[in-house]
């Protein structure tokens, strides 16, 4: 009893300290959002005010605008000095203050007042653009659902989404999000996917459909069975797929920024040569070589050509990722923009992976519908994926199954029973004895083995009672997929562990040209290394655990999210959240696109930057027109980037 008080009290004194807590946090994060645009807000007030007030009092004047100094510049020179000091580096914001701290020291209190709140306005404006080329793909952490309504023995209970454990039954109203992975036990609704598939449209859903966390319930209540922890689902997944993609950096953004750290040292000392060699060799004042130092240090300095890159990269991931194709960081959009050759595994992935009955060939005088009614019925107790397929079709054709006896499966060929007062076998053509093979038996086996089906003769004391032909489903968008591919100049090969024949009619029927086919997994690694060294820029497609070695290999692995093993979704570079091989090609094309805004944007930076200081070399420009130039530059790159956002 005592113990349980003491814990009641805990769990007051933890509500009152979050509770307390609470709007700490919230003024924290107030600050963070909006702090710099107020800060810049304010430097432009005291700017103002120094302006009204100017030619009254010089002391105010200079009061005030060391104010804006102050007010504007502090959150630019704490990153600058903390790059100085931590990293022993020099970045642009460094550059900046120096050169408005320069400009002032000289009595040029306005230009350089006016420098600061430039570019902290700028830097105010970047930070939005930036922060709104990842809200679409952030918001996907605040759909994470909390809490779930768990069903037992009639009874609701409403509890935190971690205690949920397999096998758990919850209940999800109409109008609330799914909180886990499950299968639909009772209830049927349409349910929309949008958050995790891209899909637009809400699917229907009914018992035995499988439904995913953080999607959200239409009209129906639904009971569903938990078949994920929480920390498993798809939805983590996908949210830890995010984390990665936001910090991951292309190797041009790489490049970049090891160029500036140099480019940076380079500014400095020539600015420091523009100040002490001109007075001597041009006949300037040393304060008129002081100033068009100041100016080169702005206009020289590389903030448009640091920010041509990112805000474009996170645009184009934040894109794809509304579109149902989530990349893991720039670095794999820019590698796919410039893939020579797209490999697919086949099963599950060209391929449904599941087959179907494609022919039905009976003897012994039984029609079509009693073989199928007598190899349901043996396969009726099996698990294998192929007795299943002829179950299934038996059920289509409204047949009547009737259990057999006896029943014993034989690993590797099939099974026997005794059915009917026979016995019965089913499975591989080399499960028929020999004496009872007919000629007209063997050569039907043949021909459809030739087209790239899957074999299984039924057959009873007196020999083979029929020949059933499967194979597995080509996916709709495979053939419209692999067009693409090739109108884009995209190569498409094929490998599977599959027989050849197989193989080969499922490359015919999609439109591949080059098909590697009885490969073991490193096997498949084996092809990919190949292929890279080849065509260089390979993409490999996949789904199961023994894709992964061959997804780790290629240039940009691509995992299917749904039917996908976890193998396979942790090795991938992107992953297609609702399965659609149609996103591939416009991923390839969403990539491209990304690299030519990348290459305009570093274009026209390097074209400002050039243009400027010929400028102020040759005619001289004020501090106030360089810094609207170099900032509006970095302004304009960014808006560029953002046009990947449509």
């Amino acid at each position: 009893m005592i113990s349980s008080v003491q814990s009641a009290e805990h769990a007051k004194e933890q509500k009152l300290q979050s509770q307390q807590a609470r709007p700490t946090g919230e003024l924290i994060a107030w600050i963070q959002r909006y702090g710099e645009g107020m800060a810049a807000l304010a430097s432009g007030i005291f700017i103002a005010a120094a302006w009204g007030i100017s030619g009254t009092s010089h002391t105010w004047e200079v009061i005030l605008y060391l104010t804006a100094f102050i007010v504007g510049g502090f959150v630019k020179a704490k990153e600058g000095l903390q790059t100085l000091i931590e990293e022993r580096d020099l970045d642009v914001n460094l550059l900046m203050i120096v050169a408005a701290i320069g400009a002032a020291s000289i009595g040029y209190w306005a230009e350089g007042a006016v420098l600061i709140f430039i570019f902290s306005l700028s830097g105010v404006l970047e930070s939005y653009t930036m922060e709104r080329s990842r809200r679409d793909i952030s918001s996907l952490m605040e759909l994470k659902p909390e809490m779930a309504v768990l069903y037992h023995d009639g009874e609701e209970r409403a509890v935190s989404i971690e205690e949920l454990k397999l096998g758990d039954i919850v209940l999800v109203k109409p109008g609330e999000r799914i909180p886990a992975d499950g299968l639909i036990t009772e209830g049927a609704s349409a349910v929309n996917q949008a958050a995790i598939t891209g899909e637009s449209i809400p699917v229907d859903k009914a018992a035995g459909d499988e439904v995913f966390a953080g999607t959200l319930n239409g009209e129906g209540a639904l009971f569903i069975e938990v078949s994920q922890p929480s920390e498993s689902t798809l939805f983590a997944k996908i949210i830890r797929l995010v984390q990665e993609a936001q910090s991951e950096k292309p190797a041009t953004q790489r490049f970049i920024e090891r160029f500036e750290r140099i480019y940076a040292r380079v500014i400095i000392v020539l600015s420091f040569l523009l100040i002490v060699v001109p007075p001597f060799l041009l006949a300037w004042t040393w304060q008129q070589s002081f100033y068009k130092a100041m100016v080169f240090l702005v206009v020289a300095s590389p903030c448009a050509l640091v920010a041509s890159i990112m805000p474009a990269m996170l645009s184009a991931v934040s894109n794809s990722a509304r579109k149902g194709v989530l990349f893991k960081g720039g670095a794999h959009l820019e590698n796919l923009a410039r893939t020579k050759v797209v490999a697919f595994d086949k099963t599950g992935t060209l391929t449904t992976g599941t087959p179907v009955v494609t022919d039905l060939i009976p003897f012994q005088g039984y029609d079509k519908n009693e073989m199928l009614q007598a190899a349901a019925s043996l396969e009726s107790l099996s698990e294998h994926p192929l007795a299943k397929a002829i179950v299934l079709r038996a059920q289509e054709e409204g047949l009547t199954l009737q259990r057999p006896t006896e029943f014993t499966t034989r690993t590797g060929w099939g099974v026997q029973a005794q059915w009917k007062g026979d016995t019965w076998k089913i499975g591989k053509p080399a499960f028929l004895e020999e004496q009872l093979a007919t000629e007209q038996v063997t050569e039907t086996i043949g021909r459809l083995e030739r087209e790239g089906k899957t074999v299984t003769v039924i057959h009873n004391s007196r020999g083979a009672v029929g020949v059933i032909a499967l194979r597995d489903r080509l996916r709709p968008e495979a053939v419209l997929t692999i067009a693409a591919l090739k109108k884009q100049g995209v190569k498409v090969a094929m490998l599977t562990g599959d027989q050849r024949q197989t193989a080969e009619t499922i490359a015919k029927e999609a439109g591949i040209d080059i098909v590697y086919a009885e490969l073991l997994p490193e096997d498949k690694v084996a092809r990919v290394k190949e292929l890279r060294e080849a065509y260089g820029f390979v993409a490999m497609v996949g789904d199961g655990v023994n894709d992964a070695p061959a997804l780790a290999t290629a240039t940009v692995g691509i995992a299917m999210g749904t039917a996908g093993s976890d193998a396979a979704l942790e090795t991938a570079n992107v992953v297609l959240l609702s399965d659609d091989m149609e996103k591939i090609p416009e991923a390839i094309l969403l990539g491209r696109r990304t690299a030519s805004i990348v290459k305009q944007n570093m274009i026209f930076a390097l074209s400002v930057i050039l243009l400027l200081i010929t400028a102020n070399f040759i005619q001289g420009i004020p501090l106030p027109l360089g810094v609207v130039g170099h900032e509006g530059s970095t302004i304009l790159v960014i808006v560029n980037g953002l046009r990947l956002l449509r």
